[in-house]
């Protein structure tokens, strides 16, 4: 698809998202309302306001959510820094429009909704909201550490609380922003001709499948691991303003945490393990088929498709967690979806690695782009051969 056609449904995904997590922030007001509880249980309520806070633009409000107003004085420092709370969270709200903008016009030029691609593209483009979410919030996060008045205290570790503060509102939002993205992106190509797809050998496709996925296994299998990410956390010890580094670095490097049975039942821990090996079969069968599906296979196209792949995988875990999890009549039915979207920073840094690493795989195996002309895949034939 061309850039033209692709620019319209990624600037509407762009705006649809930004304008629904404005939205889901504006409604943590209405969870202070009286008689709240009495729709919600106490459990609920307080697990929503989590997840509604990194998106609003009342400082108060969200300051307190976050556990910051205990008192006189910290009710001052959040009016001292409203002004410094309101530009971080103007920041927040146009990254995540830039972010998702550019992810999705990638997105639906390379894998264009048309030729039995649609629920691939939709699949892809659900994946990347929370990719967009953390990002947005990632960048904007030290305006928000700073508003709270205490910014040079461990910063670091704040700075990993604020990216993994996304929360599963952005999986929600992102779900229905890809299903309007993918129809006026379906719109956008009627009068196209058709696309191309490439022509990959399921040999060198398998290979490009595996290598990737053994990259994401590095982090599920042996920097998960509880002993690894134990030390992963503790080693890196700095002083000051950047002190405590390891709890960023597990925000980064970490897709989940496992040991050893001895400490659950072996039935419980076979079954959490069949979730990890879930998140493996999926970013599999994603690499396996992405190369087969995109109208070039480029660097950034694969390194972006194994991300949403990664992050698929893990929404796959989280659900099957959700389907085994038993504190629903403890914390409420809400706490369910809590796990929703944890891991999205590092599916994007293991994702962008195995992204890379399967192309190199399939350049390796003898497969080359198959180019084309007049625009890209608007109407022109393939120039070009692939090898292998």
């Amino acid at each position: 698809m061309t850039c033209r056609r692709a620019v319209i449904p990624a600037l509407v995904g762009g705006g649809l998202i930004t304008l629904l997590l404005w939205w889901a922030g504006a409604s943590l007001q209405a969870l202070e309302l009286r008689g709240t509880t009495g729709v919600f249980d106490v459990q609920s309520v307080s697990e929503l306001r989590r997840w509604l806070a990194p998106w609003s633009y009342d400082s108060s409000t969200a300051l307190t959510s976050d556990g910051f107003a205990g008192g006189g004085t910290a009710s001052s420092d959040a009016t001292r820094y409203a002004d410094l709370y309101s530009t971080g969270m103007q920041f927040r709200f146009v990254a995540v429009f830039v972010f998702f903008l550019a992810g999705a016009l990638l997105l639906v030029r390379r894998l264009p909704p048309t030729r039995g691609r649609t629920p691939a593209t939709l699949l892809a483009l659900w994946a990347w909201g929370p990719v967009a979410g953390t990002l947005a919030v990632t960048v904007s996060a030290p305006w928000l550490i700073a508003s709270r008045g205490r910014g040079s205290h461990r910063f670091l570790p704040q700075l990993a609380g604020v990216i993994a503060s996304s929360g599963p509102v952005v999986v929600f939002v992102a779900l229905v922003t890809s299903l309007v993205t993918v129809f006026v992106a379906r719109v956008a190509a009627k009068d196209a001709d058709p696309l191309p797809r490439q022509e990959v050998p399921p040999r060198a496709a398998r290979l490009a499948a595996s290598v990737g996925t053994a990259v994401i296994a590095v982090s599920l299998v042996i920097l998960s691991y509880q002993s690894v990410a134990a030390w992963i956390q503790t080693s890196f010890v700095g002083g000051g303003l950047l002190s405590e580094p390891g709890d960023l670095l597990r925000q980064w490097l970490l897709l989940g945490v496992w040991t050893d049975p001895a400490s659950a039942p072996l039935g419980d821990w076979l079954l959490y393990r069949a979730a990890d090996l879930l998140v493996l079969a999926v970013v599999w069968w994603a690499l396996r088929l992405l190369p087969g599906l995109l109208t070039r296979i480029t660097v950034p196209a694969m390194a972006v498709g194994a991300v949403c792949a990664t992050v698929l995988g893990l929404l796959a875990s989280q659900v099957l967690h959700m389907a085994i999890d038993d504190t629903v009549g403890v914390w409420g039915p809400v706490h369910l979806f809590s796990t929703l979207g944890n891991g999205v920073p590092a599916a994007l840094t293991f994702g962008v690695a195995a992204g890379t690493a399967a192309f190199a795989a399939l350049r390796l195996a003898g497969v080359r782009d198959t180019a084309v002309s007049a625009g890209d895949g608007a109407g022109g034939t393939p120039r070009g051969d692939l090898v292998g």
